[in-house]
């Protein structure tokens, strides 16, 4: 089983070099987009909070059937996918952005390629998990599922899915968080051993 730490630097870079290349028409809006989901702002997390509700509270209203739902996502994903990078050189030009702006987006286009790359590692190693113990394998996923059905008719999926996107929405700033609260912790912690 091949670990995120197994990859090899040169592979690693290469990935993110072509990542880089791929989003460059959305650079602007990818690190406005960080900045929002990294809570730069007090009111950022609200703001997120809102936009979700505002997103779900239309799919409730409008009650799509699955088809025009799929398609009209379909829809809203090519035309940005073809004006945001012509919005963006327009808006913003196309001058070079500023050294620190050009640092973070190199950053979150690491990010992306790291975290790609543990999905892949893990969804490897679940079916490594599923040959070497199978019964085991099986008794996990289908608890898992069993659970997930269970929610899934006690909860309404409209209300379930706006839950769990405002959550993953909302998981950056609170991993930041909690580890500037943790390194706060910890530095108070160290300072108090020192005196003793």
């Amino acid at each position: 089983m091949a670990g995120t730490s197994d990859r090899s630097t040169p592979l690693q870079a290469q990935e993110t070099a072509q990542l880089e290349e791929n989003l460059q028409g959305w650079r602007e809006v990818i690190l406005a987009v960080d900045q929002v989901l990294r809570w730069q702002k007090p009111w950022f997390p609200l703001a997120v909070i809102g936009f979700t509700t505002a997103v779900f509270l239309s799919l409730y209203y409008l009650d799509p059937s699955v088809l025009t739902g799929v398609s009209s996502c379909v829809v809203i994903l090519s035309l940005a996918d073809y004006l945001v990078p012509i919005i963006a050189s327009k808006m913003f030009g196309s001058s070079q952005c500023k050294v620190p702006e050009q640092q973070r987006f190199h950053e979150i286009c690491i990010s992306l390629v790291r975290t790609y790359n543990r999905f892949v590692d893990f969804w490897r190693s679940f079916f490594h998990f599923k040959e070497r113990r199978p019964k085991t394998y099986f008794v996990l996923v289908i608890s898992t599922l069993l659970g997930m059905a269970w929610i899934g008719q006690q909860v309404h999926n409209l209300l379930l899915t706006h839950l769990i996107v405002t959550f993953f929405l909302l998981l950056p700033g609170v991993l930041m968080c909690v580890s500037k609260y943790t390194g706060m912790v910890r530095r108070l912690f160290r300072r108090g051993t020192k005196k003793d």
